[in-house]
């Protein structure tokens, strides 16, 4: 007797959808039908607040040209997921979309889980939004691979049209600048150039959080425009990279300081240092353990979620 897996009720699938506590296995609910991947969808705003997932690294394919697969770090694994991905500049992943740019600064978003096909090997056709081009100089056109450093989404532009925002660190001096995909904007707003070389950004509560090359942290205002200088800056002891994170809570921000050696043109990771905000100092404290937390840091996003998950 055939079963009808499509056509179960939704009642019952979202029953099943409530025992599942890994994104790995939400993908696979997702991609059996039709029916099943819009039930996943009404769920996922859910399934997300539920949880704290560690990202799934995304790696290149040898079986096909511009073809990558998902790496799961938790069970060092390769899933049996092919995602189709345009051959662009990567220059973001955030909230389950990547993000591109090309050589006239136009701004991608795709999500390869939009929609999902049924091929033997699970590949994707993809839900794709495209953004007005950012402002840049006729000589960086040849450096387009450099000129968006970082992007990221406050919400998912599907899920949350209305809590939308992309913000990008952008050009030689390392701009910010923002759009609500949502509202349709035809133009990108830049931020004030008079901050230091940003190096990364979280969106939280409507607020821009920046922290620059000095370690200064600001927060800035996408309604009324206006930014506030939340922490002093760190004095210099050697080359390092910063990343901004919230905690597994989401109640405090952390920095995250990479230090970096450079010899014989090899460059190589010496040290760790993370930083907690004392907003009532204006001040970063430094962190002597990070408890049930584990950091995911990167050029792309950095997140922490619960070492015990």
């Amino acid at each position: 007797m055939h079963s009808d897996w499509a056509g179960l009720q939704k009642d019952l699938l979202g029953l099943v959808l409530t025992g599942i506590v890994s994104s790995a296995d939400y993908l696979r609910f997702s991609v059996v039908c039709k029916s099943w991947f819009c039930v996943a969808k009404d769920n996922q705003r859910q399934l997300m607040s539920r949880y704290q997932q560690p990202p799934m690294l995304l790696i290149s394919s040898a079986d096909e040209e511009n073809s990558s697969k998902l790496y799961n770090i938790m069970k060092d694994k390769v899933l049996d997921m092919q995602l189709r991905v345009p051959n662009r500049r990567f220059c973001g992943s955030s909230k389950g979309w990547l993000i591109f740019v090309d050589e006239k600064f136009a701004i991608t978003l795709l999500n390869p889980f939009s929609v999902k096909g049924r091929e033997k090997k699970k590949k994707t056709n993809a839900t794709i939004i495209r953004l007005p081009p950012l402002l840049g100089k006729k000589v960086w056109i040849k450096k387009c691979d450099y000129y968006v450093f970082k992007a990221s989404l406050s919400a998912d532009p599907i899920l949350d049209p209305k809590d939308c925002v992309l913000t990008v660190v952008y050009g030689e001096y390392d701009r910010l600048a923002f759009i609500r995909p949502s509202c349709k904007d035809k133009r990108w707003t830049y931020v004030d150039k008079r901050w230091g070389l940003i190096e990364e950004v979280v969106y939280s509560r409507g607020l821009i959080y920046a922290v620059d090359n000095d370690s200064q942290l600001f927060s800035f205002n996408i309604s009324s425009l206006s930014k506030l200088k939340l922490a002093q800056g760190l004095p210099s002891d050697g080359f390092s990279k910063r990343y901004l994170v919230l905690d597994s809570n989401e109640k405090e921000f952390w920095m995250v300081k990479r230090y970096i050696d450079y010899q014989n043109d090899k460059r190589e990771t010496t040290e760790f240092k993370v930083f907690k905000i004392n907003i009532d100092e204006h001040k970063w404290t430094e962190k002597e353990t990070l408890g049930d937390v584990a950091l995911f840091i990167g050029d792309n996003s950095s997140v922490s979620v619960m070492a015990s998950v």
